[in-house]
């Protein structure tokens, strides 16, 4: 008599929940998330596009009514993925309090302002047209830890993109509202070296005139200071990993 007792493989992209599923219902799931994945993708590189083309080109009544076809598409693709990954989630508050920040970026800001016809700030104006833009960094670091399979090179990457798509926008920001006010700031290219100078600690020969300009000054000196500890450490963890690995290759040479 056969005691034996089969154990499920393990399905859905090393999903412990796969475990209790059938496999059928567990490949679906995995073929959902991953088109969720490839759009979330797709989205985020196509909003960080739109919105580039959108600033330079000064909100074109044609081109700006596709763009915010575009943006209110992305933000129910990413909504929809959120929401999805919740459903899946066995532990959902836990998920909630991970992920809040994917849900914020999602929401369709530049539509809910007209819809209940609020008449924000033109800082905070401008802080929603960009939240595009964030919404596509986020994006990218989100599907590059979905993809990523070292936590910590997860982490890497992801930080680097985020503090990418952060002097970017820091980059549009301080353009916008510097040029007219700020004689050294002639052109977006003086902008862009602005911010990655600052991204950098190097420190730049312009100087932010509005109020907004110095708050991205110390929010680039501060995020680009905390790359450093974060590089230092994957590049210690990796060394470690590898005279590990040398140390057992030549343990089971010794051995044989």
């Amino acid at each position: 008599m056969n005691n034996s007792v089969s154990v499920p493989s393990r399905t859905a992209g090393g999903d412990p929940a796969a475990f209790s599923k059938p496999p059928v219902r567990a490949r679906i799931e995995k073929a959902i998330r991953n088109l969720l994945n490839v759009l979330v993708l797709l989205g985020s590189v196509l909003v960080i596009a739109a919105l580039s083309f959108e600033v330079f080109h000064d909100s074109q009544q044609l081109y700006y009514k596709s763009y915010m076809k575009i943006q209110l598409w992305v933000c129910i693709v990413f909504l929809i993925d959120f929401f999805y990954r919740l459903y899946l989630s066995p532990k959902k508050m836990r998920f909630v309090w991970r992920n809040f920040l994917l849900f914020l970026v999602a929401i369709p800001y530049l539509h809910l302002v007209p819809y209940f016809q609020m008449n924000p700030a033109s800082e905070i104006s401008y802080i929603f047209r960009l939240m595009p833009l964030v919404r596509g960094g986020y994006g990218l670091a989100i599907t590059v830890g979905w993809i990523t399979r070292s936590k910590l090179t997860s982490l890497l990457v992801s930080y680097i993109l985020i503090i990418l798509s952060l002097t970017y926008f820091a980059s549009l920001v301080f353009f916008m509202l510097e040029h007219p006010v700020n004689p050294a700031v002639t052109s977006y290219g003086e902008a862009l070296w602005w911010a990655f100078m600052n991204v950098t600690t190097v420190g730049s020969n312009i100087f932010a005139r509005t109020g907004t300009g110095e708050v991205l000054s110390v929010v680039l000196a501060a995020s680009g200071m905390m790359l450093f500890p974060i590089f230092t450490v994957y590049i210690t963890s990796r060394f470690q990993s590898h005279k590990q690995q040398g140390g057992q290759s030549g343990a089971d040479e010794a051995g044989s």
